[in-house]
């Protein structure tokens, strides 16, 4: 009996980790659709820019409920009101793009395609080797401390050279928070799928904005 216990146990762990895989995927994928809606409709309404601090607070706010209702179902719409804020609030951002540039499309549509290889090629990396990327964690929250309040100064201060070397830091900092919060999910390290769904939602959105700002940097055509 303490054989068939002992062998049981890991196998219950892999089956729960599992669950927690194909739930955080599947979640992501409804949540990464429903903000490409938002977001489109945004650009055919035309809003405005919604400005940093309803942004931010809209944002916080909104994940703050989130964490709060994660173990229940409840969770799960403010996973979605979440998600879709943060459609609405990039939909302005990407028709300043299409403006802006003549070939804006075509920078969108790069910075999308980069996105998905990055976070592919890292995700793929972390489920395949299964490591644990655990210790990378208190580098990864300093590092994006350090890189927010970077780019605040450099919006307050109109730096361009900041903002741009903001952008490039989000870019290696997302790339690691891919690594890393894979890495807790197959690792037992985070079991709720809504929690790792918007972890890794945030990531992916920043990823695209600064991959999207360097890209109209360098390859933009006014």
């Amino acid at each position: 009996m303490r054989l068939n216990t002992a062998i049981s146990r890991p196998e219950a762990g892999i089956l729960a980790t599992n669950k927690v895989l194909k739930n955080t995927y599947l979640l992501l994928s409804m949540t990464l659709i429903f903000s490409a809606m938002t977001a489109g409709a945004a650009m055919y309404l035309n809003l405005a820019p919604f400005g940093m601090i309803v942004t931010l607070v809209g944002f916080y706010g909104l994940f703050f409920l989130t964490a709060k209702y994660s173990d229940s179902a409840l969770g799960l719409l403010f996973v979605f009101a979440l998600t879709g804020f943060m459609g609405l609030t990039l939909g302005p951002i990407l028709s300043m793009y299409v403006n802006a540039f003549s070939n804006g499309h075509e920078l969108i549509m790069m910075a999308l395609g980069g996105t998905g290889v990055i976070f592919m090629g890292l995700s793929g990396y972390a489920l395949t080797t299964r490591k644990d990327f655990s210790y990378m964690g208190g580098f990864l929250m300093v590092g994006v401390l350090v890189a927010f309040l970077a780019g605040i100064g450099a919006i307050v201060f109109a730096i361009p050279a900041l903002s741009l070397a903001v952008s490039a830091m989000f870019i290696l900092l997302m790339s690691g928070m891919i690594l890393f919060q894979t890495s807790q999910i197959v690792n037992g390290g985070e079991t709720n799928y809504i929690l790792a769904t918007i972890s890794l939602y945030v990531s992916i959105y920043n990823l695209f904005l600064s991959l999207l700002q360097l890209l109209g940097a360098f390859n933009g055509r006014n």
